[in-house]
């Protein structure tokens, strides 16, 4: 598949830049963050998103989606990420909606996915349980009692976990952590007897929470004990489509930056006709421009369920995580003092690049999953 997008991937895009850029402008979630909304997120915005389709797009027709693919999911989260748009669309459309699409039975995905589609239903994807993205390091556990399964055990940082009406428990019904065998994938209603959410308040305003299930009752996804397979799927869609994110936060850190440099002046000349500047400019324009291909070639493996799926969204995560690192640092350097004060919207770009960095995986784990897929 070329690298390029087509006439209506590209409409998409434009319209969700045009979107985003009215609608979910930083002075939103800066003013979500001082206000400490309950819910992280403006419900009327949501609203919107939903009646523009973007919570159906990776959804079949038959479900009550667009059936648009993977690409053009991608294309939305990169205006997203662009103006760091506060919404539980990551979580719910991408994360939780996948897991269903890839797992559930019919029944569940006539139930289910309608209500995605529809803004009626936020799921949250209940996984990790340590500091460390460890996907098999499961202990939390699912026992068989009656026509569902009971979940005990802790879970930390689950995207909207606060507001998710349902939460999709990564959970072990056989094995010790560690065990790829042995992973059962649970739905668990939020207000289920056993369910205790904690908010997280994070430090670049993405919703978290902290969730203990001390024998909720829930309904399994897939089939016990082989949930890896969902698992390792659903956690390499939420890897691509995460990326997606995280470039188009990239291009906005740079292109502030640029302007920046040309516009702050030092000795009599804007700082950008410095030639050191010019040149950690010019190597950050490099890597982003590797960033934005394999994002592509990323996207496009999705939507061709290629047998090269968790190559691709290991490398493109990893790329995305130092080019975000990479960018938004230098963007706060080049900025000088005032980049690390909260006046400048440059700060939010750095704090929300160290969160990413570490969701689904570090560039550490991506590196070490890479090499060990291809052998070594």
């Amino acid at each position: 598949m070329p690298l390029v997008l087509n006439e209506e991937q590209n409409m998409l895009k434009d319209a969700a830049k045009d979107f985003c850029t009215n609608n979910t402008p930083i002075t939103q979630l800066r003013r979500l963050r001082d206000e400490k909304d309950d819910s992280g997120f403006d419900t009327d915005t949501w609203r919107q998103m939903v009646e523009l389709g973007w919570t159906g797009i990776t959804i079949p027709e038959d479900f009550g989606g667009l059936g648009f693919g993977f690409m053009g999911m991608g294309v939305v989260l990169q205006e997203c990420g662009r103006t760091l748009a506060a919404s539980p669309l990551y979580s719910t459309a991408c994360v939780g909606a996948t897991a269903i699409i890839r797992g559930g039975s019919d029944a569940q995905k006539s139930e289910l996915l309608p209500a995605v589609a529809g803004g009626e239903l936020l799921l949250g994807f209940a996984l990790e349980e340590s500091p460390h993205h460890q996907p098999y390091g499961v202990a939390a556990t699912a026992e068989k009692s009656g026509d569902g399964y009971e979940v005990t055990g802790s879970k930390k940082f689950v995207l909207d976990g606060h507001v998710a009406n349902k939460l999709i428990v990564v959970a072990r019904t056989s094995g010790s952590a560690g065990d790829r065998d042995g992973i059962t994938l649970v739905l668990v209603d939020s207000d289920a007897s056993g369910v205790e959410v904690t908010r997280t308040i994070m430090a670049d305003s993405r919703n978290a929470a902290n969730i203990e299930f001390s024998g909720a009752e829930g309904q399994i996804i897939g089939e016990e004990g082989k949930g890896a397979d969902v698992l390792d799927y659903t956690l390499d869609a939420g890897r691509i489509l995460l990326s997606a994110e995280m470039l188009g936060s990239v291009e906005e850190c740079f292109e502030r930056t640029v302007e920046y440099l040309k516009t702050r002046e030092q000795f009599g000349v804007p700082i950008g006709s410095f030639q050191a500047l010019k040149h950690r400019a010019a190597q950050m324009f490099c890597e982003i421009e590797l960033s934005k291909s394999v994002v592509l070639e990323a996207l496009s493996a999705l939507d061709d369920d290629s047998d090269q799926l968790a190559e691709m969204a290991s490398l493109t995560k990893a790329r995305l995580n130092d080019t975000y690192n990479l960018v938004s640092s230098e963007g706060i350097q080049m900025h000088g003092g005032i980049g690390m004060t909260d006046e400048y919207e440059i700060g939010f770009f750095i704090k929300r690049a160290r969160v990413c960095e570490h969701t689904f995986g570090n560039s550490a784990f991506h590196r070490n999953r890479y090499g060990e897929i291809q052998g070594y």
